[in-house]
């Protein structure tokens, strides 16, 4: 097995990682850490306005954004483009020092500032010739598992706010309590909020009430 695209053109992943023997994408769990994060990363991407397009346009105008049809740089920090702003880029990453960013965060916000300064590529700049021919030949990513989406915190991280009182717990106190809540805190709070409560008059069903 070779490389292949998936959903955008760009990123490249091994067949043999994501794919089973027939075809059909393998489970999440079974693929490796990285393409796994691209592949979720490209479930929001795939259909998503171009990052030129956008920067000229705004949210206000997005109906008037190509859709992307590549991508590049890392999950979370990547560039996607239409194929009309791609030699844009390409020639920022080649030509005005954009390669300094390979492999960093930093590339998308880089990028997006020297574009929204006026940089452009060249009339006729040509950039990087592509095999795919037709992008309809590029498999869909799996559909979204909102499993894949949810991220572990480490203890020291966590956070929890009691709305009771709206006390907030962070770190090893807020995972315990997650772990192992209370049960008898919410019936003491709702005992108290009946002792507090005023009797209400019983009515008399039967009796007609001036309306």
């Amino acid at each position: 097995m070779g490389k292949v695209s998936i959903g955008l053109r760009g990123w490249r992943f091994d067949e043999d990682e994501v794919f089973t023997d027939e075809g059909e994408f393998k489970p999440m769990d079974d693929i490796p850490s990285d393409p796994r994060k691209r592949l979720v990363r490209l479930q929001a991407l795939v259909a998503s306005p171009c990052d030129g397009c956008w920067l000229i346009h705004g949210d206000e105008e997005v109906h008037r954004c190509n859709e992307s049809e590549v991508v590049y740089g890392e999950p979370l920090g990547e560039v996607v483009l239409c194929a009309d702003h791609e030699p844009d880029f390409l020639y920022w990453f080649a030509e005005e020092g954009g390669s300094q960013y390979k492999g960093q965060q930093e590339l998308q916000d880089e990028f997006h500032e020297w574009f929204a300064d006026g940089g452009r590529a060249p009339e006729g700049y040509g950039g990087v010739e592509h095999v795919e021919t037709d992008p309809d030949d590029i498999p869909e990513p799996p559909e979204p598992d909102m499993e894949d989406l949810n991220v572990d915190m480490p203890d020291d991280e966590r956070e929890r706010i009691d709305l009771r009182n709206m006390e907030t717990t962070t770190g090893e106190e807020a995972a315990e309590r997650k772990a192992d809540p209370d049960p008898r805190s919410g019936d003491a709070d709702a005992k108290d909020d009946e002792s507090d409560a005023e009797p209400e008059d019983d009515l008399d069903l039967g009796r007609d009430y001036p309306s």
